[in-house]
């Protein structure tokens, strides 16, 4: 595949035009990750052609997506989920897995779907990463509704990851492959023990003496270790996207409890400023219109994305109900339905081995944006709708 140094400036540039596309209509803010695969189509080949997929935005995109799942890794606050959001995000994954591997076997059995256990996955999936800004910008991640998604949205990202790892290597004939999960998470404990327990006098005052230099030891630090435990999932059959996130929990439990906000804003800088829109804008630029303007492709996007609403949404629905008011109950449930980069990773997987049809793919890919597009939406107006009521 042949590099172009015009398509990686278009896709800077589209990078930082989706911002201000974003925010054409401040009542109705557009999530920053739809603006960049909506210029990511337009400027792609599909549209104007003004970009082209190559090794060097692949490579990048790819370095995006593993930014984009350590970031949402590091967000994660075991000592804040654990109990009993961390209990229900667990049962409510459990039940959106039966519902959603039930739904993909009636689907393959009434011939919409060639790939039902990957599609029931798909439909089990939450945007944890995506929607973490989005919680964040508004208020909601320092809330109890936000504490509660913590604990939803983790292990919707980290139960998928682990049951495609799980499945593919199934259907390759490589079940020993499966008792590889165990060793990687064994490695990723007994580095993490190892990192909390050791750190050495000179390393600490290189990292604080650092933070605000040119050395920024801190951040070259974290981003060996974000590559080495991608490496080492690659290496042992598994998706990079467990290893990034391995990494995010990992450098989370690493600096908890310590004044880190300087080094998580330069993260933050690194991943949202850099790689991550362009793993979107990627996305935008492979996405297959043709496919999608076929009726039969077309009609499955809606269907998709309400199917992941029930998947999703039903089980919040009705085990949030005593920990929840009524009124933030239905929010969990919107904000639990939305879903885009597991789909867009767990569709490149099922593509690449030849198990999932481009048409399917497509389709749930296009359902991935309309959920990351129309439910957080809706989840934040009616939850604004009730922090403004007051409480009886």
């Amino acid at each position: 595949m042949e590099i172009t140094s015009a398509s990686i400036l278009v896709v800077v540039a589209v990078a930082a035009s989706a911002p201000l596309l974003a925010d054409l209509t401040p009542k109705v803010r557009v999530p920053i990750v739809i603006a960049e695969m909506i210029l990511g189509i337009v400027v792609g080949p599909e549209v104007l052609g003004l970009a082209n997929p190559d090794a060097f935005t692949e490579a990048l995109s790819t370095f995006g997506l593993a930014f984009l799942f350590f970031l949402a890794g590091l967000e994660i606050d075991f000592q804040r989920i654990a109990g009993r959001p961390a209990m229900l995000g667990i049962a409510g994954w459990g039940m959106s897995l039966v519902l959603g591997i039930g739904i993909g076997v009636l689907l393959w059995v009434t011939g919409v779907a060639n790939a039902p256990i990957l599609v029931g996955l798909a439909l089990t999936t939450t945007a944890l990463g995506t929607l973490m800004p989005i919680l964040r910008d508004s208020g909601v991640l320092g809330q109890r509704l936000g504490t509660f998604f913590l604990g939803a949205g983790s292990v919707g990202e980290l139960g998928p990851i682990i049951a495609v790892s799980v499945i593919l290597a199934y259907e390759a004939g490589e079940v020993w492959r499966t008792s590889l999960l165990i060793v990687f998470a064994v490695v990723t404990v007994l580095v993490t023990l190892l990192a909390l327990r050791v750190q050495p006098a000179r390393i600490v005052a290189l990292v604080e003496t650092t933070m605000h230099s040119s050395g920024q030891f801190a951040i070259r630090l974290t981003l060996v270790v974000i590559v080495a435990l991608v490496v080492l999932a690659a290496d042992l059959g598994l998706d990079i996207v467990l290893g990034a996130f391995a990494a995010g929990v990992l450098v989370g439990l690493v600096i908890r409890g310590t004044d880190s906000h300087t080094f998580e804003a330069k993260l933050d800088a690194v991943g949202f400023g850099f790689l991550i829109p362009i793993f979107f804008i990627y996305t935008g630029m492979t996405y297959d219109l043709d496919q999608l303007a076929d009726p039969s492709t077309l009609v499955l996007v809606p269907l998709f994305a309400a199917l992941v609403l029930v998947v999703r949404g039903l089980p919040a629905w009705l085990l949030y109900r005593r920990a929840l008011p009524a009124a933030e109950r239905v929010p969990m449930a919107l904000f639990s339905a939305a879903g885009l980069p597991l789909i867009v990773a767990i569709t490149e997987i099922g593509t690449s081995v030849g198990v999932m049809a481009e048409a399917e793919a497509v389709a749930l890919v296009g359902a991935g944006m309309l959920s990351v597009l129309v439910y957080p939406i809706l989840a934040l107006a009616l939850y604004r709708e009730a922090e403004s009521v007051p409480e009886p």
